[in-house]
């Protein structure tokens, strides 16, 4: 038997490309365009997080900046459109507040050097309750033991 695994992919970058600006502070600032596929038959909900851990400095990394959390994706959902807002959010889906403290895709805006920004998908056995804006550390916390699968696409950028 072959088992398919999730997977994540963006028309916008290859996996380890180049982010291009539109997606960053240098340009748009607005969310790439997402799709993933294989996401099991029992999965209930996704989630998404968007973190870079070579903040400040690739050279010296010290956090890892958070930069988008979305939760409550329906499992049925096979894509996030570009320029996702708020109000175009899929089904029930809620977002996390990022490192910038604001519920919404923040684009890579590395101060020095060039930077990896971590896509992660998650398929998840159970949708989350409204966890009214959380971390990403409480995300984490109310994920686990619910993760039937996951996926990653990295990207980079330097200004």
């Amino acid at each position: 038997m072959n088992i398919l695994s999730l997977s994540l992919t963006s028309n916008a970058f290859e996996h380890n490309g180049h982010i291009p600006s539109r997606y960053t502070c240098d340009g748009e600032d607005i969310s790439p365009p997402l799709a993933w596929q294989h996401v099991p038959a029992d999965a209930e909900s996704l989630v998404l997080i968007v973190d870079d851990p070579d903040a400040p400095d690739p050279a010296a990394p010290k956090v890892t900046w958070v930069h988008w959390l979305l939760y409550n994706i329906p499992a049925s959902c096979p894509v996030l459109e570009e320029a996702l807002s708020a109000e175009d959010l899929p089904g029930n889906a809620h977002q996390g507040r990022n490192d910038w403290k604001r519920t919404a895709y923040g684009g890579p805006c590395p101060p020095t050097g060039r930077h990896r920004y971590f896509f992660k998908l998650y398929a998840l056995d159970t949708r989350l309750p409204d966890l009214h804006e959380p971390t990403k550390a409480k995300l984490e916390k109310n994920m686990q033991g619910h993760v039937l699968a996951q996926a990653e696409l990295i990207g980079t950028y330097q200004c």
